[in-house]
């Protein structure tokens, strides 16, 4: 309400608090006049009564909602980030589900499964292409002894040491992995019978310079393998048996020593 209707407001209530005996008419006009504006005034002051008190709710209700959004938002958030955790350790599971099934879990080297699906694989490419390649069986010497005279514990740590050094020595593209026990099986593809020799040699110098503290000693160790290079046609088992039997020879030479299947 400004000044100047406030002012008038002023005015009308002095004149109807006045007596007026020369024109009653108007002074009762005026007053009937003057009781209408008041009672317009309060039913205004009350629409903006509960119009106020209705914004009110409504902003009330608004910033519930918001509330209740943000609270869902929330708990979305963390349905979301725990959805994300359980998903990474399903992943790494499988992971180490495959990594078990494939990997010998003391050496680290591939186990049996993944050498006979490789060696099925350069099978059938020498097959259809023409290409040499070679098996080489490794097998520690007096290994047994170890174990009975130091215990199982150095005997596993020459399991892992002789491994690293035989993955070492190979090439990039040769596969080399646990057969059983102390004996190792390495698949040279694209390799003829000499080249594997070479390679094999290699293999043995690097496990003979090994030298594993056992305490105040320097545990050494040596190794004896027999090779063979396959032969079109014939089966995977029949090429293993051939790299057996020369490993066997090895052996019976005398150890530290490598055989060539005929």
């Amino acid at each position: 309400m400004n000044r100047d209707t406030r002012e008038l407001e002023a005015h009308i209530q002095a004149l109807l608090a006045e007596p007026a005996p020369q024109a009653p008419p108007l002074a009762q006009a005026l007053s009937e006049l003057w009781q209408q504006y008041q009672d317009l005034l309060e039913r205004m002051e009350r629409i903006t009564r509960v119009s106020d008190a209705y914004q009110s709710m409504a902003r009330q209700r608004e910033l519930s909602l918001a509330e209740r959004f943000d609270k869902q938002l929330r708990q979305l958030e963390k349905v979301a980030r725990i959805s994300d955790r359980y998903q990474k350790m399903m992943r790494e599971l499988n992971l180490a589900l495959k990594e078990a099934a494939t990997h010998d879990p003391l050496t680290a080297l591939v186990n049996r499964r993944p050498l006979l699906d490789r060696l099925r694989a350069e099978m059938e490419r020498s097959d259809s292409r023409g290409h040499a390649f070679c098996v080489a069986m490794l097998d520690i010497d007096s290994f047994k002894p170890i174990n009975d005279s130091y215990g199982h514990d150095v005997g596993d740590s020459v399991l892992v040491e002789t491994s690293r050094v035989m993955e070492s020595e190979v090439r990039e593209y040769d596969l080399c992995g646990r057969w059983g026990g102390e004996e190792f099986l390495i698949i040279l593809p694209e390799t003829s019978l000499a080249e594997a020799e070479a390679i094999i040699h290699r293999v043995r110098a690097g496990i003979a310079a090994l030298r594993i503290r056992v305490g105040a000693d320097a545990l050494s160790v040596t190794i004896s393998a027999g090779l063979a290079q396959y032969r079109t046609g014939e089966r995977y088992s029949e090429l293993l048996n051939r790299a057996d039997a020369a490993l066997l020879q090895a052996k019976r030479a005398g150890r530290d020593r490598q055989q060539s299947a005929g």
